[in-house]
């Protein structure tokens, strides 16, 4: 049976990841800060194991990664992130900027490090970052939004060195902008339900191969620029 580790699970894309993997017959490990009130989460129809993670805490990464020590997982799934302030020039926060550069950028190579043992015992060994458009510098034309910006362009350096790292261990590595999706981070006037999103993103990763590690997809499955 393939299997599966999603973080920030208990709603919006992360919770759809968990619905359609497990209604493909996957085994999904579904990790998220508060277990106890993810009622959504917790009704999924599946071979479902919830977990209790922050991934700003290095200690509880370990910790899981350490409980699921004898598990193989085909796909690592960094979904967890928060979206920041919508601070403009002259107004940015120096301990807000830290705090989600924790969650965005760190806790996913922190995630990699710790579960690369798991991943090389899976037969995918992938690893997929949630990312967005608005950390690409290339596609930069609106400006502001400082912290969250930053926070994704560090997300996508970080796994375009992991993808070349890992490569000699045959682990691809790839991030996808899951577009702007209607979720509580999203809002209720994005243009894409989260069933549409993942569903997208699901059919690419069922393509995936070693050539497409270090590379940055839409959701659709088009590549986009750094």
């Amino acid at each position: 049976m393939p299997s599966m580790l999603v973080t920030g699970s208990n709603r919006g894309i992360g919770l759809e990841f968990v619905r359609q993997y497990a209604a493909e017959g996957w085994r999904v490990h579904a990790a998220c800060r508060r277990p106890e009130a993810a009622r959504e989460l917790a009704a999924v129809e599946g071979d479902v194991a919830i977990h209790r993670l922050d991934v700003a805490d290095d200690r509880r990464i370990a910790a899981l990664a350490e409980g699921l020590a004898d598990e193989a997982l085909d796909i690592l799934v960094n979904n967890a992130g928060v979206g920041g302030p919508r601070e403009g020039f002259g107004e940015t926060d120096t301990a807000t900027w830290l705090d989600v550069f924790r969650v965005n950028s760190i806790a996913p190579l922190h995630m990699a490090e710790r579960f690369i043992e798991h991943l090389m015992r899976g037969r995918r060994k992938l690893i997929v970052g949630l990312t967005s458009r608005m950390g690409s510098i290339a596609d930069n034309t609106g400006g502001g939004y400082y912290i969250y910006r930053s926070s994704k362009a560090a997300l996508n350096a970080a796994m375009k060195s992991l993808a070349i790292d890992l490569a000699p261990r045959g682990v691809a590595v790839v991030v996808f902008h899951p577009g702007w999706v209607k979720t509580d981070m999203g809002g209720p006037g994005a243009q894409i339900a989260p069933q549409a999103s993942v569903a997208g993103m699901r059919r690419k990763i069922e393509s995936l191969g070693p050539a497409d590690s270090g590379r940055f997809f839409n959701y659709d499955g088009s590549p986009l620029p750094w």
